[in-house]
């Protein structure tokens, strides 16, 4: 996915010292890093997975609304961010890729560079108690 904003680069250096799971996108919503905490709740280790493309992150997370309806891409508070350049909440159940179905709660927001660049998103996200 080629050379990375300077801003980037360090909004996943910071990402990586939360104990809060953070999933970073660049512009177009290609997953550019997870960090530790998230990768209990998407199944996975980002040494695993590593950066993949928005088509390929969003065919193997299973995204559904609190309802159990499979949520359409334009409904998810990650594409909000990244279309509408706002902040967005939701709570949905999220299958990872062990398959196990959580809920959890995301905030997701625009992150944007000096000089007003529009680098991408940042997703952060905690598991509910049921």
């Amino acid at each position: 996915m080629g050379q990375q904003e300077i801003e980037l680069i360090l909004s996943r250096h910071w990402s990586s010292y939360l104990d809060t799971p953070i999933f970073l996108v660049d512009p177009v919503g290609n997953l550019l890093y997870y960090n530790e905490p998230a990768e209990i709740i998407l199944g996975r280790r980002f040494a695993e997975t590593g950066e993949m493309t928005a088509d390929e992150w969003s065919k193997i997370f299973s995204i559904t609304d609190e309802e159990f309806r499979l949520l359409d891409p334009e409904e998810l508070p990650l594409t909000i961010a990244l279309t509408e350049r706002r902040p967005a909440f939701r709570r949905l159940y999220l299958a990872g890729l062990d398959k196990i179905q959580r809920h959890i709660a995301t905030v997701c927001f625009p992150l944007m560079g000096q000089a007003d660049r529009f680098l991408g998103a940042v997703a952060v996200f905690w598991e509910l108690e049921d």
